[in-house]
Parts: structure tokens; C-alpha cells; sequence
């Protein structure tokens, strides 16, 4: 066989490899797709959970701009959140139900993101007017929240609870906000870095605990 014929063999076999390898590949991912977190709209959501004004909204869905007080005093918006996947939830310092055990799974989800900037957390005071900031700041040395990665936030009661009910789907009560307004949940929910919402979790559970730290390691990989 000349130098030539065998050069032909060699590059047959080497596109005869890639093809299979390739072929072989692409079976792999359509027999076991990549695992994706759903991407929850109004529409998908418990409808329970929906205002009904947005109820019927299939795609688009963000976390609403907001503006929030924080432990230390300073203003929190959604820009500082930009390019972080964040969980969510909402509490109040007096609760002595759900929240303390709420606050404890927080932190054991805090605490596995430690190092990791990507992630950040945000707790909404559901009583923002008992919830001041001296307050919170005691609340958050107690409860090992770590600045950096973890604010407390209290602010306007109107946009504390609208963000409940029209961009968290926090909650399956209806209310405006007002005075005799009162919101309690459970959940915590996790918002991707386009403040898509990504996932619902029973912020007391610890099933739900460790789902949600898996899930959030899944989507850092998006």
C-alpha cells in the first residue's frame, strides 16, 4: 500500500470515529436529557397563587423592580442582584411559628454558597413597620446572616406584599397591602439572573431544603 493509500486509511478511520462517537453522543443526551429547571409564567403557577389581573400570562415573567431598606441602614434594588441567582422569602422578627425554623434553613442554604458569589439570599419583613432597622440588625447577628450574601429588608408594606403576590407568588391570600393586611408563607423561591422565577420550596421542610440546594447547583451550570 503506497503512503498515500495509507493516509486515505488513516483519515477514513479518524471520520469513521468521529461519526460514531458523535452518533454515539447525541443518543446519550436524546436517551438522558440534561436536567432543566422549569422557567414558572403566571399561567403554569397555582392559580390560587396568581393575582388574576395576570393570571393568563404565559412567558415573560420577571421579579418586579423594588426598593428596600436592609440591616445596615442601606437601600437594596434589584441592581443589587443583577447577575445573581437569589432565594426569596418573606418573615417578621416577632413570628415564632415558621419563620425561626424558615430562618435556620436559610442560613444551612447560606452556608453551602458561602464562597460562592453567584448566590445571594433576600428576606422581606411582612411587618416592615415593627421590623425596623436596628430591629433587623439584631434579628440578623442572631440568626448568622451574613451580610455580604443576606439581606433583611423592610420598606413600603404596599410593595413589600405586592412583590408577594404579583411577582413571587408567595402567597394564596388576596390582599391590597392595607393596614389589616396580613401575609404567612412557607415558601421560599428561587430566581434565576434574568429574575425569572425558578422554583417554589417549603422553606420548613428539609427535603425541600436539600432539593433546593441541588437546585440551585443546577442552575449555576445553566
Amino acid at each position: 500500500m503506497s503512503k498515500q493509500d495509507t493516509r486515505k486509511s488513516i483519515w477514513a478511520l479518524i471520520i469513521l470515529l468521529i461519526l460514531v462517537v458523535g452518533t454515539a453522543f447525541g443518543l446519550y443526551l436524546f436517551l438522558f436529557p440534561k436536567k432543566k429547571l422549569p422557567v414558572y409564567n403566571p399561567y403554569n403557577v397555582n392559580p390560587d397563587l396568581v393575582d388574576p389581573s395576570i393570571s393568563d400570562i404565559k412567558k415573560g415573567h420577571h421579579i418586579a423592580d423594588f426598593s428596600l431598606i436592609n440591616q445596615n441602614g442601606d437601600t437594596i434594588t434589584q441592581e443589587d442582584y443583577k447577575g445573581k441567582i437569589y432565594v426569596a422569602d418573606f418573615f417578621f422578627t416577632r413570628c415564632q411559628s415558621i419563620c425561626p425554623v424558615m430562618t435556620s434553613n436559610m442560613k444551612i442554604v447560606q452556608d453551602a454558597f458561602i464562597d460562592d458569589d453567584q448566590v445571594m439570599f433576600l428576606s422581606h419583613s411582612v411587618t416592615p413597620v415593627m421590623d425596623s432597622i436596628p430591629v433587623l440588625r439584631t434579628y440578623a447577628d442572631k440568626k448568622g446572616v451574613v451580610d455580604s450574601k443576606w439581606n433583611v429588608t423592610t420598606g413600603d408594606k404596599k410593595e413589600i406584599y405586592k412583590l408577594a403576590r404579583k411577582s413571587y407568588f408567595a402567597v394564596l391570600d388576596k390582599g391590597d397591602g392595607g393596614l389589616q393586611d396580613f401575609i404567612h408563607t412557607e415558601n421560599f423561591i428561587l430566581v434565576d439572573k434574568k429574575r425569572q422565577i425558578r422554583g417554589f420550596y417549603d422553606g420548613t421542610d428539609s427535603q425541600d431544603i436539600e432539593r433546593l440546594i441541588q437546585d440551585l447547583k443546577l442552575l449555576e451550570k445553566e
